[in-house]
């Protein structure tokens, strides 16, 4: 007598365009405002160079990230592809640091809502609306990722929609009064030099973390290897051109001396910039869509850090209950529960440390999986090694240089960032003592016997008989 009850699977629902889309949403087009003033503030005022720099070294990564997921189409990210790559304990503490970034991406997304709407509303109170924001981001992601899927293409259009505004006017602006900037200005190193473009390109890290996110949703595509990592480059490309454009449209308008601009008006540079162009609707619509995008770009947050846990549940890494799926929606409730928990730290803590801290651990999880092209196609463990000199520009050149500016991006985040980090990595060694019975055993792995055997079957006849491009 057959089982009629099925196991609860996180479901296949996702083509090209909406990986993509997920991935520009997460980031949020508009995301350049969320650290606006503080990288303004780091570089003095070359915003511009510090993102030029920033894409750069994405772009290398982005590619190394592709190169993993057709390896391994399952959720997890840079943990799945570091534990393959260098063992259980390198993956879960490459897991561990990334999740600083997964933990405060919807954290800072709902003080930003917070932030701006408090502007417009400053007779109610910031945590207010955080909290609103907070437990309304819960109930979506347990309803599904195709409910979040659709809400993706309304939040991308209406950002677009602000930015083509914003840079028109912005234009506008520049063109019919000062111009005391130049047009190239905003891309040169400025007074700081390349080491303050860098500090400011090492925030600006979180900007990027959509092409990341992507990667977690492979048990969540229709054809993992193909569609995501097109969707993790044309993600980074897009995200990119927006950041670059807006950016530097904001610079040739309005260009203050920003360390003399309050802490107030650097965490809301947004309506600090709308203000100055003097069109009465325009910050309130400025904030409208902003909050909009900052709830998408935490919904999509929590969305891939709760299959980030789903995975180390599942691994047996961290409690079980963690890999636990919501019996109609298929979703990770358990996880998605704890990730709001913890997201209420957003309640008490700066601006300017968590975006520190989702930095620290993006680049972190950037360097290992940059590492991980190396270990795995040039000195796999088994298998055959890709032959010819285009094998070893690909997976030896191309991550070892995304793995050195990731590195030197890394090293340029404040010392206070540095010390958190490696309390944080202290207490992941501490789990995994606790795990192993003290190092006796070996770390848990990933078992890929948890895939749908089905798409295994399917995945693995698309590699050996590809589709007649014709």
């Amino acid at each position: 007598m057959s089982d009629t009850t099925a196991k609860p699977r996180l479901q296949r629902a996702l083509g090209l365009t909406g990986l993509t889309l997920f991935g520009v949403t997460y980031m949020t087009v508009i995301t350049v405002f969320t650290t606006y003033g503080i990288v303004n503030q780091v570089t003095d005022g070359h915003l511009p160079a510090a993102y030029i720099v920033a894409v750069i070294t994405m772009l290398f990564t982005a590619a190394s990230y592709g190169a993993m997921v057709r390896k391994y189409p399952v959720a997890g990210s840079a943990y799945t592809y570091s534990q393959q790559s260098f063992g259980g304990a390198a993956g879960f503490l490459t897991g561990w640091v990334m999740l600083l970034d997964y933990l405060f991406i919807p954290m800072i997304n709902f003080m930003l809502i917070g932030i701006y709407l408090n502007t417009q509303f400053p007779a109610v109170p910031i945590w207010v609306f955080t909290l609103a924001a907070l437990l309304l981001v819960l109930v979506f992601n347990i309803l599904g990722i195709n409910l979040v899927n659709k809400v993706n293409f309304v939040i991308i259009a209406l950002s677009v929609v602000l930015v083509v505004v914003f840079v028109a006017l912005a234009f506008k602006q520049y063109l019919g009064g000062d111009q005391s900037v130049g047009l190239i200005e905003p891309f040169t190193f400025g007074e700081g030099g390349i080491g303050a473009v860098a500090s400011g390109a090492a925030i600006l890290a979180l900007s990027f973390l959509g092409f990341d996110a992507v990667s977690t949703l492979s048990e969540e595509a229709k054809q993992p290897r193909r569609d995501i990592p097109r969707a993790i480059v044309l993600a980074t490309l897009l995200g990119g051109f927006f950041f670059i454009l807006v950016s530097w449209a904001g610079a040739l308008a309005f260009n203050p001396d920003w360390e003399t601009l309050s802490p107030e008006q650097i965490d809301a540079a947004g309506t600090t910039v709308m203000d100055s162009f003097g069109v009465s609707w325009l910050t309130a619509f400025f904030v409208a869509i902003y909050v909009v995008g900052a709830f998408g770009s935490g919904m999509t947050g929590q969305v891939s850090v709760s299959r980030i846990l789903y995975a180390m549940g599942r691994d047996g890494m961290l409690p079980k209950p963690l890999s636990r799926l919501h019996q109609r929606y298929s979703t990770p409730v358990v996880a998605a529960v704890v990730v709001s928990v913890f997201a209420l730290s957003a309640l008490f803590l700066s601006l300017d440390t968590v975006a520190f801290m989702i930095s620290f651990g993006a680049l972190a999880a950037f360097a290992m999986v940059n590492l991980s092209v190396i270990r795995s196609y040039l000195f796999p463990k088994h298998g055959k090694r890709p032959e010819g000199a285009w094998a070893w520009i690909r997976y030896g050149l191309m991550p070892l240089i995304g793995f050195a500016l990731t590195i030197w991006l890394w090293t340029s985040l404040q010392a206070l960032t540095w010390l958190v980090g490696a309390i944080w990595l202290a207490v992941g060694v501490v789990i995994i003592a606790i795990v192993t019975g003290g190092f006796r055993r070996p770390v848990p792995k990933m078992d890929f016997s948890e895939q749908d055997p089905s798409t295994q079957q399917i995945d693995q006849l698309a590699e050996e008989y590809p589709l007649d491009p014709r």
